[in-house]
């Protein structure tokens, strides 16, 4: 990479050009975003994974400007025509669009227009016209008639045409235009009359403009997953009178009738050639900023979903609730193996009440179980209400509902299939609620992410952009709360920094063909697990009463020397170093810095020492929607009720209070001052008290308010 990009990269991120130097070196021998993050601080000047994500991202396009750059330069170089003084142009810009404007009147295009005139000979006629000194435009088109080119109409259109194109490509045209959108342009809407029966959910689009540097990314996403649904028509268009005037004050030269014939061409360039192009270029951008946000909060409810509280290694009976079909039971020992599984009926139309609370009761007792999942699908609230009212048992035994989102997705995948071959899809499900309580992280590894629930428009955006982007999320909250060298999943495994699916697979087939790992040093005997795999891993995985009580840290083993050193200066055991606060408070940091380790490094080692394998994650607390409360017709205005945020986006927050439809706390409803963003004061799954404001039966809609409650 050049060193010109380093500064560029620095520019934008406000950071230094070293920084960006050593993290690209970093990401080019191989390593992770989260490995760096944690281990090379002194390399980055500690930049956290989003700057080092966002120094991937901008170094990987301007790659592609690179490539694009060359391609550019090779095919006028091609054609003869790269003067030094456009070489110069090209080699220095760093913008997209004006890379494209320079290299536009060389670009080998269809037969368009102004080629066919020009090929019957009328340039010259345009250049005379273009000059704007001539008042008789019929005695020089005469001079251009022949047998292609049969009237004085047809010469006089067709110099337009080529004037018309030379405004097209001239790069001050385009910036002028380019300025019009920046500051102007609005995007228009409207229905698609023949669709209206079907367009029903676009109504507030059907006769819509805002303009476009204001226009929030939710709405401008609606507005094209109306128009690609074929709802809507949508254009995206600046003033137009204000374009024509900045373009008539670079072009028009004098008041002769070869200004005239100018204006003509200007106003056809503007139409037919400018405006489409230019409105296709913001249309790209504004879409591709609208993705980007509409990821940005996508991710972010992703990372608080799979970072929520797990209750821990706990004996968990999980219910897939239902009504006809009955509730399917599990059982699962406290490692998320499943035990025993059948079906009860408590709900009509068998309505076998009291067999169902007895089978649960008996269930509890026999399988020792500590907690109970219910789904929040159908029959949640019902299924909870009969757990909570009619079982009877002999100690306390939280009950807790759990989201299904994605459960179905996995219970009908390839990995339920290998993971429960003998069982269908119903116990497959009810497994997965189970498990989620237990580790939320570990099981939603297991589903791809957009099924999970949490996104505000997944399917219209980017889908390469938005895989790349959730896979780096669910990377991170893996190495952030660190892996179970000896219990996790190969799923889990796979999003360990530097593993992948195939290393995951062969840690899996060590650990049976072994038994449990003792050490973190025993990884290098796994099939194909080098160096740098290890290197990149070994930090990230834990060992439970292991051989070496830094096995269960985030301590990486290139600095396992640094805590026996200090344990050793201070003559006690490494067990003993780490039990003991008041032996640690002792150490200098200073003296065990050297070349490559420094106090953010040794930092961070102490503080690892603070609470070794300690989960980073809060523990689940339970929650409980109102009494009284079951469909949206128990609902009235004025109503406070408790509940429970399932998404974030930037128009605000939707709240499950347990009437089988979410309600929405718009963001203006939030709070009683101004916010800019949900997500700055809520976070997904937070126990909240809303408001009743506003109930939509005929849309199934809730309007909430936390304002005040």
């Amino acid at each position: 990479m050049q060193t010109e990009h380093f500064k560029i990269i620095a520019s934008r991120l406000n950071i230094t050009p070293k920084q960006v130097e050593n993290t690209v070196k970093l990401l080019n021998e191989g390593a992770t975003v989260p490995f760096i993050s944690r281990y090379r601080k002194e390399m980055t000047g500690s930049l956290d994974e989003i700057q080092i994500t966002d120094i991937k991202n901008i170094s990987e396009k301007l790659e592609e400007l690179e490539k694009r750059r060359e391609n550019i330069l090779s095919a006028i170089e091609k054609q003869g025509k790269l003067t030094d003084e456009l070489k110069e142009k090209i080699k220095s810009t760093y913008d997209a669009a004006e890379l494209e404007d320079l290299y536009l009147p060389f670009k080998q295009k269809k037969k368009t227009r102004a080629v066919k005139a020009k090929e019957k000979g009328l340039e010259p006629l345009a250049n005379t016209i273009f000059k704007q000194n001539t008042n008789d435009l019929e005695n020089e088109a005469l001079k251009y008639l022949n047998d292609k080119v049969e009237t004085v109409e047809e010469a006089l259109q067709g110099a337009k045409d080529i004037i018309a194109e030379r405004i097209n490509e001239d790069k001050r045209a385009r910036d002028a235009v380019r300025r019009e959108f920046k500051y102007t342009a609005k995007v228009y809407s409207s229905l698609v009359k023949s669709k209206k029966e079907e367009a029903g959910k676009y109504e507030d689009y059907f006769e819509f403009e805002e303009a476009l540097n204001r226009i929030p990314s939710h709405r401008l996403l609606a507005v094209f997953r109306g128009a690609d649904k074929g709802f809507l028509r949508v254009k995206i268009q600046p003033d137009e009178n204000k374009a024509l005037e900045k373009l008539d004050r670079i072009f028009l030269k004098g008041d002769t009738d070869a200004t005239a014939a100018v204006q003509d061409a200007i106003d056809d360039a503007y139409k037919r050639l400018l405006l489409p192009s230019i409105e296709n270029e913001f249309t790209k951008a504004a879409k591709e900023k609208a993705d980007t946000e509409a990821i940005r909060v996508f991710a972010e409810n992703l990372r608080q979903l799979l970072l929520a509280p797990p209750l821990g290694e706990k004996r968990i009976l999980a219910i897939d609730p239902g009504y006809r079909t009955g509730c399917k039971i599990v059982c699962l020992d406290e490692h998320g193996n499943l035990l025993h599984n059948e079906t009860i009926y408590p709900h009509p139309p068998q309505k076998e009440t009291f067999q169902a609370a007895k089978k649960i009761s008996n269930l509890v007792n026999t399988y020792k179980i500590e907690a109970i999942a219910i789904g929040n699908g159908t029959a949640s609230r019902e299924t909870e209400q009969f757990i909570k009212q009619k079982v009877r048992f002999d100690r306390d035994i939280n009950v807790f509902v759990v989201s299904e989102d994605g459960a179905s997705v996995y219970s009908a995948s390839e990995t339920a299939r290998k993971e429960f071959p003998d069982y269908d899809v119903t116990v497959r499900g009810a497994v997965s609620i189970g498990r989620r309580l237990a580790d939320p992280l570990a099981e939603l590894v297991k589903i791809d992410p957009k099924s999970i629930g949490v996104g505000q428009y997944q399917h219209d955006v980017n889908q390469k952009e938005l895989q790349k982007s959730l896979d780096s999320v669910v990377e991170s909250c893996v190495n952030a709360v660190g892996v179970d060298l000896n219990t996790a999943s190969k799923h889990l495994l796979t999003y360990v920094s530097g593993l992948g699916e195939q290393l995951a697979q062969n840690v899996v087939a060590y650990r049976s063909e072994n038994g449990g790992f003792k050490s973190r040093k025993e990884l290098k005997k796994v099939k194909r697990l080098g160096e740098k795999a290890f290197e990149q891993a070994a930090g990230f995985l834990r060992i439970r009463n292991g051989e070496n009580p830094l096995d269960n840290t985030a301590v990486h083993p290139e600095s396992y020397h640094i805590v026996e050193k200090m344990a050793k200066d201070n003559n006690v055991s490494l067990k003993e170093f780490i039990a003991s606060a008041d032996i640690r408070k002792k150490i200098n940091l200073k003296d065990y810095t050297n070349e490559k380790v420094g106090i953010p490094t040794l930092t961070d080692i102490m503080k690892e020492l603070e609470k070794p394998g300690r989960d980073p994650r809060q523990t689940a607390s339970v929650f409980e929607f109102s009494e009284d409360v079951f469909t949206i017709d128990d609902l009235k205005p004025g109503m406070i009720l408790p509940g429970i945020v399932t998404n974030i986006t930037n128009f605000g927050a939707f709240v499950d209070i347990g009437v089988k439809q979410d309600g929405l706390v718009h963001i203006s409803n939030i709070k009683n001052e101004f916010i800019k963003n949900p997500a700055d004061v809520l976070k997904l799954h937070q126990h909240v008290k809303v408001k009743v404001i506003g109930i939509d039966t005929v849309r199934n809609r809730i309007s909430l308010s936390m304002k005040d409650v």
